[in-house]
């Protein structure tokens, strides 16, 4: 669970960094060019496999740990101590876990679905070069509002799942310094914060048009 979970924090981290290049205002060229290089290499590709095997592992192992925790313990504790013993969302991993899988099912509909499958539209780059025009796509699926609100509360379970997740994984790794605890919690509540932050900017920047967006036919 550990282990999987830090490969997705990292995975987090480099489509957090591809996505931001939206914000460059340029008519979506840097974001294209940069999601046709990870789309059209080898290496990002047998990487997308295993990030699609760590993903349901993560799934597996979380939901099976969410049933044994549960059946370990059929009776509540006596004195219910709420956030003075543990943080409600370290208790609701299960729940933002599966709010989750219900906002990446949407996601891979939206975006990764028609990217592989269905076809998308070819935009040419500044070099000639053909590729699909996957910030039209955004501009598309991110003009409905509901769409916007629904990324926005995957967003924020995201958080809430990472500021337990992030020092979690690293703990379930062996990591038990005092010292390097410390610095790690530091570190997933800042990760926690921003990561799902731009993301959740990402859909918001689009519908308000606080970037410049062509006009498509």
């Amino acid at each position: 669970m550990g282990l999987s979970g830090i490969f997705l924090i990292l995975f987090l981290l480099v489509h957090a960094g591809l996505n931001a290049c939206i914000w460059a205002n340029d008519d979506g060229e840097m974001f294209n060019r940069a999601a046709h290089f990870m789309g059209d290499n080898v290496v990002p590709r047998i990487l997308e496999i295993g990030l699609f095997v760590f993903i349901l592992l993560h799934i597996i192992q979380g939901f099976a740990l969410e049933a044994s925790n549960r059946s370990k313990r059929g009776v509540g504790y006596a004195v219910n101590y709420g956030n003075r013993g543990s943080k409600w969302y370290s208790r609701s991993m299960g729940l933002l876990g599966t709010i989750i899988l219900l906002f990446l099912i949407t996601h891979l509909v939206h975006f990764w679905v028609p990217s592989r499958f269905t076809g998308l539209d070819e935009v040419a780059l500044t070099n000639g070069v053909m590729v699909h025009n996957l910030f039209k796509q955004m501009a598309i699926v991110f003009e409905n509002l509901w769409v916007v609100v629904l990324y926005v509360v995957g967003c924020i379970s995201l958080a809430y799942h990472l500021a337990h997740g992030f020092q979690s994984a690293f703990r379930t790794m062996g990591v038990h310094n005092k010292r390097y605890v410390a610095m790690i919690k530091c570190m997933g509540y800042g990760f926690a914060v921003i990561v799902p932050l731009a993301f959740a900017l990402m859909p918001v920047s689009m519908h308000f048009h606080w970037i410049n967006i062509p006009t498509y036919n």
